[in-house]
């Protein structure tokens, strides 16, 4: 009985004083385990065994709940907890061991043969008597394993090698599992021998890698830690252990050519994965070559094989995460008594324990992705890949010096129809997966463009948790090499060739939108350069609607514009680039918004489906829907209007409110692009018409500079002889260049936020346009000769690369009444010319209109007879 009260008194005293005990990851497994077991009774403790082997665990919840260990089933036992003990007729483990001397304490953990051979060493005199002792035992199985050699060493020298190895188990002072801190290195009592500690968040401690498998009984003089291997003396160093091993040779040689080698000599705790000569050989030929003669390679190949922490096997008893000194990571794991490194079982011999670190010999060569050349990142999902890049020659083209970027589709992308294809259009497809440069996941940037080995330019789209190239989004699985950046992607990548207009045009289905788009006039919205993202409903969303129904459709300018301009939003949006089962709100051109997601692959718009996603243009994308969208919010005033649109959209209710009226949309969001090149900056904007009023006495000149250009007089209006003036607006900015410009008061009239603002200006300028290779601009000029057709087209053919049409629809914004009248009389009779100064021009389109206006309000005024001091009213383009 006072065995018993002292002994609890021990564990007691040893407990209270020191807090940090319910901290130590041993412990908290240890707790854990008296939980699971509280129904068999007190102090009992639930563990794992592997089925086949001695092996038991004290479990984390992960293994106790898959019932594995190391991907082996394991079976479940109840034990008592360390320090207790069972008694006859009761439940559980209600005694407490006694406690008796370390030497004791080995009978008491079932430890004998310790016992034995501290018996015939002579230890037993020294474990009996006074001191504070910590004994980390072999288990019985721990000497039966132990090599048959080096047991006989040291049975036939007792009192020199046994008592000196039993003494390399032992520590001079109490150590409790609480105290084994991970990293922790401790001196035994042979020779100032290394015992390293590793205390890991499993649960499990290690010394010198061999684990204990029953910890912490408390002994008289000190603590008996009962572990599951013989402990060897530990000397040597990684690195002289690299140098005296024949098997790792090829390693050797390539730890020195990377300069590895000597930091395995240095302090600390690595893990060294070190495939075998064997292993090396296994490489494909060539492989092994090219990375020992780049230097860069090798080192990464060297690194990625090392740890910066101690990975004991014993510790391993499942799947986790370690980062290698080349900066990737591998996963190791275990699958029975082996280990595994990123899935794969290859371990040869583990545990090998130096001064600073554990070596494992693997039989495999782990190659890091930075050593790989970029076609080698590919992986099984890239095969059709890789093999098409082969078969078309094109991976001779990836230089081991050079830099380059993959656009890699899943195997799954490429359909029968696209293998069946003629192998140079194949090709021309695949040299558009190939960028000239290397550029890594975090270098892309929406609105970026890149060029392909073909020659084409890829727009990059950068979304909330996907980018996308053109049509196709990326998935994860990016890969950084040796010489470029490998991306994995859903869909082949198809760049634009086409604007929107010549989409729709091109393709029957939307024929009747198309129509309603050009009476709407908007139709060069869809061919002007931009991003815009466009939802078209096909012919078959007409359906059912008679000509006299298309007719009153087409009547409403307002409200089919309305409908219209709700299809279209700016941005280009990728349809897998939504995140999925999430709602994305869009604001269109209208006003209103739309409502978008992505559900099992299907985009829904205002849950409408789309037939077909993804249809990109060089100014936009287009996605295909089967029914008409309409802005709930938007009241409806005409009743025949009403019965039209509810015999198309069926999908939502429209508000009828009586007198109501759509309101005018002016279109006021075209962008274009300004570029001029060296020396000149980029004027991007909207371009908006202004009128404006020249005046000097007795002459009066009405002009439109910049959008539409306007080249005619109203009655009694002359031209100002002179030098041409351009103007430019961006963002509500007027930006005025002239060459050779004389004083003048000028009024202009802006367009600022949809509504004209007059503006009187006295203006004095000599300021000239910075000469550069290519200045493009657009101008209005007067003066000179005569503007007989024959010589308009050798002007054009002299100084013009590029005559485009006059944009309809502009004429609203205009306040003079006599310019409105022009335009409602001459539709799309005039011209604006952009023309080439400083640099060699080239012609890009060329179209000439005759100017004629027949049957207007206002007709083109007959020359009057010549009178001296009577100038004469001329519309011509001069040289600069």
């Amino acid at each position: 009985m006072k065995i018993l009260f002292l002994s609890t008194f021990s564990i007691f005293l040893l407990s209270a004083f020191d807090p940090a005990n319910s901290s130590a990851h041993y412990d908290k497994i240890l707790s854990h385990s008296r939980i699971r077991a509280r129904e068999q009774g007190p102090n009992v403790c639930a563990l794992q065994q592997v089925m086949g082997t001695k092996k038991k665990y004290f479990s984390t919840c992960r293994n106790w709940y898959q019932g594995t260990i190391c991907g082996k089933k394991a079976t479940v036992l109840y034990e008592c907890c360390p320090g207790y003990m069972k008694m006859d007729g009761m439940r559980g483990c209600p005694a407490v061991a006694p406690i008796d001397h370390v030497y004791g304490t080995l009978g008491i953990v079932g430890a004998t043969s310790t016992q034995r051979y501290s018996d015939m060493s002579k230890l037993r005199e020294e474990i009996e008597g006074r001191g504070s002792f910590t004994f980390f035992s072999p288990s019985n199985e721990a000497w039966e394993l132990l090599d048959r050699e080096i047991h006989s060493n040291l049975i036939d020298n007792v009192n020199i090698e046994l008592y000196n190895a039993l003494h390399n188990h032992m520590v001079n002072k109490r150590m409790l599992t609480k105290d084994l801190k991970n990293g922790l290195t401790l001196v035994s009592m042979y020779n100032d021998q290394q015992l390293l500690i590793n205390h890991y968040p499993n649960g499990v401690v290690t010394v010198n890698c061999a684990r204990i498998i029953h910890g912490n009984q408390i002994a008289t003089n000190g603590v008996v830690h009962v572990i599951d291997r013989v402990l060897t003396p530990v000397g040597n160093t990684i690195q002289e252990f690299l140098e005296a091993e024949d098997d790792v040779s090829s390693l050797r040689a390539a730890a020195i050519t990377s300069g590895v080698l000597d930091t395995l000599g240095k302090p600390g705790h690595y893990t060294l994965f070190a495939p075998t000569n064997e292993a090396f050989e296994k490489l494909p030929r060539g492989v092994l070559e090219r990375i020992m003669g780049d230097k860069v390679a090798s080192e990464a190949l060297m690194k990625f094989h090392i740890l910066n922490t101690l990975q004991c096997s014993e510790a391993i008893l499942g799947g986790a995460v370690y980062e290698t000194l080349e900066g990737s990571t591998i996963e190791v794991g275990c699958d029975g008594e082996s280990l595994t490194v990123n899935g794969v079982k290859m371990t040869n011999r583990k545990d090998i324990v130096t001064s600073n670190g554990v070596i494992h010999l693997i039989d495999h060569v782990l190659i890091p992705n930075s050593a790989k050349q970029v076609i080698e990142l590919a992986g099984d999902q890239q095969t059709t890949f890789t093999d098409l890049l082969a078969q078309l020659g094109l991976t001779s083209s990836l230089r081991p010096e050079g830099q380059y970027t993959l656009l890699a589709p899943l195997n799954g992308a490429f359909s029968d129809d696209t293998l069946r294809m003629d192998l140079r259009l194949l090709k021309l497809i695949m040299q558009n997966h190939i960028l000239k440069v290397k550029i890594g996941l975090n270098e892309l940037y929406n609105g970026q463009k890149v060029e392909t080995l073909g020659g084409k330019r890829l727009r990059i789209f950068v979304y909330r948790t996907a980018v996308c190239i053109e049509n196709s989004c990326m998935v994860r699985g990016s890969k950084e090499g040796r010489n470029g950046v490998i991306h994995i992607f859903r869909q082949i990548i198809k760049p634009a060739e086409k604007s929107l207009r010549e989409v729709l045009k091109n393709d029957k289905r939307f024929s009747i939108f198309l129509n309603l788009v050009k009476d709407a006039d908007l139709d060069d919205v869809l061919s002007q350069p931009g991003e815009w993202t466009l939802f078209v409903p096909t012919n078959e969303a007409f359906k059912g609607l008679t000509d006299e129904e298309k007719e009153i459709l087409r009547s409403d300018k307002n409200a089919l514009r309305t409908i219209l301009l709700y299809h279209l939003t700016k941005g280009i949006y990728i349809g897998s680039g939504f995140e999925p089962g999430v709602t994305n709100i869009l604001k269109t051109i209208q006003g209103s918004k739309l409502f978008l997601k992505t559900v099992n692959d299907t985009l829904l718009v205002n849950e409408v489906k789309s037939k077909e996603s993804d249809l990109m243009a060089t100014n936009g994308v287009i996605h295909v829907i089967d029914k008409l969208l309409y802005p709930v919010d938007v009241p409806v005033g005409n009743e025949l209007l009403l019965t039209i649109l509810n015999k198309m959209i069926k999908y939502i209710q429209i508000k009828f409110v009586h007198g109501s009226r759509f309101q005018e949309i002016p279109l006021t969001f075209f962008t274009s692009k300004f570029k001029v090149k060296p020396n000149i900056k980029v004027i991007e904007g909207s371009l908006q018409p202004i009128t404006r009023k020249e005046e000097k006495t007795g002459r009066k000149i009405t002009k439109v500079v910049g959008g539409t250009t306007i080249r005619k007089v109203t009655q009694g209006t002359r031209l100002i002889e002179g030098e041409p003036e351009s103007k430019l607006f961006r963002e509500g900015e007027t930006i005025t260049k002239v060459i050779h410009g004389e004083p003048i008061i000028e009024t202009y009239t802006k367009i600022i936020d949809g509504h004209p603002v007059e503006v009187t200006e006295k203006k004095v300028t000599e300021e000239r346009i910075i000469q550069g290779p290519e200045i493009q601009y657009t101008r209005i000029t007067a003066g000179g000769r005569g503007d007989t057709e024959e010589n308009l087209k050798k002007l054009l053919e002299e100084e013009v690369t590029k005559v485009t049409k006059f944009i309809e629809g502009d004429g609203h914004l205009l306040e003079d009444e006599e310019i409105k009248r022009l335009l409602q009389g001459a539709g799309t009779e005039f011209t604006k010319v952009t023309k080439v100064i400083e640099g060699e021009p080239q012609i890009i389109e060329r179209e000439i209109k005759e100017v004629h206006l027949e049957d207007t309000a206002v007709r083109r005024p007959k020359p009057p007879k010549k009178a001296q001091g009577t100038p004469r009213r001329r519309t011509r383009l001069v040289h600069p």
